[in-house]
C-alpha cells in the first residue's frame, strides 16, 4: 500500500467517524491489588458506580473515559501480572469473576480490557525477560494496552495485510485495523502484523508514536461505548524490542486460547446476570398483571414467575460453568500439555456456548416480562440484548458445539488458536 493510498484510507475512516479522544500520559501510579479476594471486592465496588449511567452512555454512544481511568487506576488491569514481577497473579477463576461482575454493570466496560489481559498473557508466555520486566512494570503502574488485531477486507479474521519491514535502515509498520477494542483508551497499542519472515507478530507501540492514528468510527447497534473502531499505521517506526512472536503462542500447548476465551465467556455471563437482576427490579416496580388474572401485581403472574425461574436456573448454571472453566484453565496454566490445554479449551467453550445463549434469553425475557412500557428509550433496557447479540459475534458459538462434541465423542483434541 502506497503512502497516498494509506492517506485515502485514513481520510475515509475520518469521514465515517470522529477523531479519537486525547489520552494523556498516565499521571499517577495505580493501586496495586495484592490478592484474589481484594480483586473481587474492588470489582464489586466499581460495578456499583459503573451501573449508574450505563444506559445513558449506551444511548449517547459516549465513551467511558472517566470510568476506564478509574478502572485501570484501581489496579484491576494488572491483576494477571505474575507475582514474581510484582503482580497479584490471580487465578483464572478470579479474572473471570471480575470480568463478569463488571460486565453485569456495563458490558462495554467489561469487554474493553479483554485484549489488554490477552497481551499480558502473551508477554508472560512469549516475551523476553527484558520485555516482561519493562512492560509488566508499566502495566502495574497503570498503563493500558489496546488491541489492533483484526482487519476488514481479508479472507478471514486471522488474515493480515498489516506488516512491518526494514526500509532505509528503519523498521516501519504500515496498515489499518478495525474492531480495535480498547485502543481509543490505551497508552500502548498492540498491533498484530506480519514481519518480513512471514510470521505473525505482536508489536507494542506507545500512543504518541508518529504515524499512529485513531478514529472513533464504531457504529454497531451493540457494545456502543467500547470504541472498537479504526487504528491506522503510516510508516510507524518500531524496534525489535517492541516485537513479540505471536505464532509461537500456539505452536506448542499453552493456555493462550482458553485464557482469551474465558474473558469473552465472562462478558456473556455478566450480561445474563445484569439482565436477570434488571428483570427482577423492573417487573416488581412496573409490570402490570394480565387482565384475565385476579391479582394485584404483575410479579404475581404464574407465567412470569415460571419464566423468571427458568432464566435464574440457566444463569446460575452458566455461573457454575464459568468457575469450572476457570479451574481447568488454572490447571493448564500450572501444567501445560496437550491434554490439559485441550480440556481447558473445551471447558471454556462450554461456558461460552451456554453463557451466550443465557445472555440472549435473559435479555429477551427482560422485555417480554416487562411489557410494552419496558421498550421505552428512557429505560434503555434493550441494551442488554443488543450487547449480548453483538458481543456473541466475536467468534461463532456454533463452532464451540462442534469442538465440544468431537472431544467427548471422538476424543478429538481441539485446535489451538485464540478463538478456542
Amino acid at each position: 500500500m502506497t503512502q497516498s493510498t494509506r492517506a485515502l484510507h485514513r481520510q475515509a475512516a475520518l469521514v465515517a467517524g470522529k477523531p479519537a479522544p486525547h489520552i494523556p500520559p498516565r499521571a499517577t501510579k495505580a493501586h496495586r491489588i495484592a490478592s484474589d479476594a481484594e480483586a473481587i471486592a474492588v470489582a464489586g465496588e466499581l460495578a456499583k458506580e459503573f451501573a449508574t449511567g450505563a444506559a445513558e452512555r449506551d444511548r449517547e454512544r459516549r465513551l467511558p473515559l472517566a470510568e476506564i481511568e478509574k478502572f485501570s487506576q484501581s489496579g484491576l488491569w494488572a491483576i494477571t501480572v505474575p507475582k514474581e514481577y510484582g503482580g497479584a497473579g490471580v487465578s483464572a477463576v478470579t479474572l473471570a469473576e471480575v470480568t463478569a461482575i463488571i460486565s453485569a454493570a456495563d458490558s462495554s466496560i467489561g469487554q474493553i480490557p479483554q485484549n489488554h489481559f490477552y497481551m499480558v498473557e502473551a508477554l508472560r508466555l512469549s516475551g523476553s525477560e527484558e520485555q516482561k520486566r519493562y512492560f509488566f512494570a508499566r502495566i502495574l503502574d497503570g498503563d493500558r494496552l489496546g488491541n489492533a488485531f483484526t482487519e476488514i477486507g481479508t479472507k478471514t479474521p486471522v488474515d493480515f495485510k498489516t506488516g512491518f519491514a526494514e526500509r532505509d535502515g528503519r523498521l516501519l509498520l504500515n496498515g489499518q485495523k478495525f474492531y480495535s477494542t480498547g485502543s481509543l483508551f490505551a497508552h500502548i497499542v498492540v498491533a498484530v502484523a506480519k514481519g518480513a519472515d512471514g510470521r505473525v507478530h505482536t508489536v507494542f507501540i506507545d500512543r504518541a508514536t508518529p504515524g499512529l492514528g485513531f478514529v472513533d468510527d464504531w457504529s454497531s447497534f451493540g457494545q456502543r461505548s467500547t470504541g472498537s473502531g479504526t487504528v491506522t499505521f503510516d510508516d510507524v517506526e518500531i524496534t525489535p524490542f517492541q516485537v513479540v512472536d505471536h505464532e509461537r503462542l500456539f505452536e506448542q500447548p499453552t493456555p493462550m486460547g482458553p485464557f482469551a476465551q474465558i474473558i469473552h465467556a465472562a462478558v456473556q455471563v455478566g450480561i445474563a446476570r445484569g439482565a436477570l437482576a434488571e428483570t427482577v427490579s423492573y417487573v416488581r416496580a412496573h409490570a402490570r398483571p394480565f387482565f384475565e388474572l385476579e391479582i394485584e401485581h404483575g410479579y404475581e403472574d404464574p407465567h412470569t414467575i415460571h419464566a423468571l425461574g427458568e432464566v435464574a436456573i440457566r444463569s446460575h448454571a452458566a455461573d457454575a460453568l464459568l468457575v469450572r472453566a476457570g479451574r481447568f484453565l488454572d490447571i493448564a496454566t500450572a501444567s501445560p500439555n496437550e491434554r490439559t490445554v485441550a480440556e481447558a479449551s473445551i471447558a471454556v467453550a462450554e461456558v461460552k456456548a451456554l453463557g451466550t445463549e443465557v445472555a440472549q434469553l435473559a435479555s429477551t425475557k427482560l422485555i417480554e416480562l416487562g411489557g410494552a412500557r419496558s421498550t421505552l428509550e428512557a429505560y434503555g433496557l434493550d441494551r442488554f440484548w443488543r450487547n449480548a447479540r453483538t458481543h456473541s459475534l466475536h467468534d461463532p458459538v456454533r463452532w464451540k458445539y462442534h469442538h465440544v462434541g468431537n472431544f467427548y465423542l471422538n476424543d478429538q483434541l481441539p485446535p489451538r488458536h485464540g478463538a478456542l
